[in-house]
């Protein structure tokens, strides 16, 4: 397998022009983030990129796996995800077929505990204690420890080859800014890949960005893309 290599070698300038460039270096087996909070939030275009390249074999981290047709939904109709690492995943019959008939792996992983393991992952933390999952399926096999009378389970952090991520905006130097639901994952999966690929909105000059409300600075960002929305609903409810 080639090494990766971040950064697009063009310095402090992270836009690319193409999602061909922006998944450069994208293969079978890779471990891959991709942010968002069910439907809200997800870097849609780098999603369909990927499931038209037909790479497979993936280890995919993600909150949600998207639903049938749509999101990460389309990863799974393309058997590209072998192992799965999630939290919440009933909006997929898909998921539920493959995941019952051995198909893919499921590591199922109570919500907080993901986004602390991301988040470990990303400053360089190995591994952190969490009273989350004791006595539970979730502990199974893993190193368990006593502090101050509590039992406390050992949650490996994580990481990946591969981060995608969609913020509202960036700036040329690949600095984010999020907005609202979006700002669930997305920013502490931008910390934690060895190439990080943020889909974004809208893309200003470099100075643009009050300093004091970007929320990843863009030397975590190695190739920034702008992207078309759907922003379809995941549930949508109305009033009678």
């Amino acid at each position: 397998m080639a090494v990766l290599q971040p950064r697009s070698g063009k310095g402090f300038h992270k836009v690319v022009a193409s999602y061909e460039e922006a998944l450069a270096g994208f293969q079978d087996g890779l471990t891959v983030m991709v942010g968002g909070f069910g439907l809200c939030g997800i870097p849609e275009g780098l999603i369909q990129a990927v499931y038209q390249s037909g790479v497979k074999g993936l280890t995919c981290i993600s909150n949600n796996a998207g639903v049938d047709g749509f999101g990460l939904g389309l990863w799974l109709q393309k058997r590209q995800i072998a192992t799965m690492i999630a939290s919440y995943v009933g909006e997929n019959a898909l998921f539920e077929e493959l995941f019952l008939s051995g198909e893919m792996k499921v590591v199922l992983t109570p919500q907080g505990t993901l986004a602390e393991k991301i988040r470990a992952g990303g400053a360089g933390i190995p591994a952190f204690y969490t009273a989350t999952g004791v006595g539970t399926l979730v502990a199974e096999g893993k190193e368990t420890r006593t502090f101050e009378g509590r039992q406390y389970v050992l949650e490996p952090s994580l990481t990946a080859d591969f981060s995608l991520v969609k913020a509202w905006r960036a700036d040329t130097m690949g600095n984010l800014v999020y907005r609202k639901t979006a700002m669930n994952f997305n920013p502490m999966m931008a910390t934690a890949g060895k190439i990080t690929v943020a889909e974004v909105e809208e893309i200003v000059p470099a100075g643009t960005l009050d300093p004091e409300h970007i929320h990843t600075p863009g030397i975590y960002v190695d190739r920034v893309i702008q992207g078309r929305f759907e922003k379809r609903i995941e549930q949508r409810t109305v009033r009678h």
